[in-house]
């Protein structure tokens, strides 16, 4: 069950291609007339675009919600549910974290997603690119009036297939037992993300992704309060037991 306690660390580090042009929406306040209609999120002093640990890890709660058969019970906004309940031994709730609510108990998040930024060969690949926008792409789509047949057209903004960013996943161990499936299913749904899709237009070939392993390391909770950091082993870690995960490696391999 979650106890808030802190018995170690595991740090999932990969790398996040895109196969398809990806969008990731900002706030469309203060567009320029003629300008695109839905931008991308970038960092406000380097003006990057990168992807919201937030978006990512929304996604992979939403597939682990599909994948284990959950209820959507809790609605989340305008016609959005998701699941939330307060039992201990539920894989999505216990890994992700639950509010609870009047009569229930709050689960602390086992599992914190960093923002994944561009890797500085894309920013400079990126930079060099021809269409009139910062390191990214426009879009034109088109929705049609099933009725009438009237086209409406508007401009989309990606960052471009081949870009390549740098995923970072924390996942606190707070019970031994759980934590080996808590691992399996990040990894499970980061697979499935694979052949689903990331941000806005999935279904219009936006958002196909793919994930190359970098390394998978174990921290001990003695790392942390050593007086010496290099004297405490950090094991690369598969399953229960330490092992190395080469480089490059792809997540089916890792999972097999």
């Amino acid at each position: 069950m979650n106890t808030g306690k802190i018995m170690g660390k595991v740090l999932i580090e990969a790398m996040l291609k895109l196969e398809s042009g990806l969008h990731i929406g900002a706030t469309e306040s203060g567009l320029e007339v003629g300008g695109i209609d839905s931008p991308v999120i970038r960092d406000p002093i380097t003006m990057e675009p990168y992807i919201p640990g937030s978006s990512l890890k929304g996604k992979i709660r939403s597939l682990l919600e599909k994948l284990t058969d959950k209820d959507f019970n809790k609605r989340s906004g305008k016609d959005v549910y998701r699941h939330e309940c307060s039992d201990p031994n539920c894989q999505v709730c216990r890994l992700f974290g639950s509010a609870g609510g009047k009569d229930e108990k709050n689960m602390p998040s086992r599992i914190a997603v960093r923002d994944a930024r561009l890797t500085p060969e894309s920013l400079e690949e990126l930079k060099h690119i021809d269409t009139g926008l910062l390191y990214t792409e426009w879009k034109t789509e088109n929705s049609l009036d099933r009725v009438t047949s009237a086209a409406s057209p508007r401009q989309l903004e990606r960052v471009p297939a081949g870009s390549v960013f740098n995923l970072s996943i924390v996942y606190t161990i707070d019970d031994e037992q759980q934590a080996e499936e808590d691992l399996k299913n990040i990894l499970a749904t980061l697979k499935l993300l694979e052949d689903d899709a990331l941000g806005g237009g999935g279904s219009r070939g936006n958002g196909n992704i793919s994930f190359s392993m970098k390394a998978i390391k174990k921290y001990p909770k003695v790392f942390y309060t050593h007086s010496d950091e290099r004297t405490v082993k950090v094991s690369d870690m598969k399953g229960k037991r330490a092992k190395e995960i080469e480089a490059g490696k792809h997540l089916s391999e890792i999972l097999n």
